[in-house]
């Protein structure tokens, strides 16, 4: 099965993800560990992954680049209006999909390593 769009809510142990085929509703939802995680994003066609911007998204957005799957960060102040019910992973999966939908949300472009290492010099000498 092809999924066109996997919207992932990133953890640090589980990882929550729900998966939209071309059609639209979601067809796929799954509570994935790290190594079940990629071997999941390894094997599975995909079209493009959706995450919260956040430094391990920036992680997986390189790894996913890599493998040539096109990825978005979305900005979690806005991903935060989609949640319908109680804030669990499951419910951040889903609304990462709504989120994914407008247009007027910009992705946020993933940071290579040396940006993100000068983004944490800059934070430590700020505080």
């Amino acid at each position: 099965m092809h999924l066109t769009t996997v919207a992932i809510d990133l953890a640090k142990n589980v990882f929550e993800i729900a998966g939209v085929d071309a059609h639209g509703p979601v067809v796929e939802r799954r509570r994935l560990t790290r190594p079940q995680l990629e071997r999941f994003l390894a094997t599975r066609d995909i079209g493009r992954v959706v995450m919260e911007a956040c430094g391990t998204a920036h992680y997986w957005g390189r790894w996913l680049a890599a493998r040539d799957v096109a990825v978005a960060l979305l900005p979690p102040q806005y991903v935060k209006a989609y949640v319908r019910r109680n804030k669990t992973d499951r419910a951040d999966a889903t609304a990462l999909l709504e989120a994914s939908r407008a247009a007027d949300i910009l992705p946020v472009p993933v940071k290579s390593i040396e940006q993100q290492a000068l983004q944490g010099l800059h934070r430590v000498r700020a505080a």
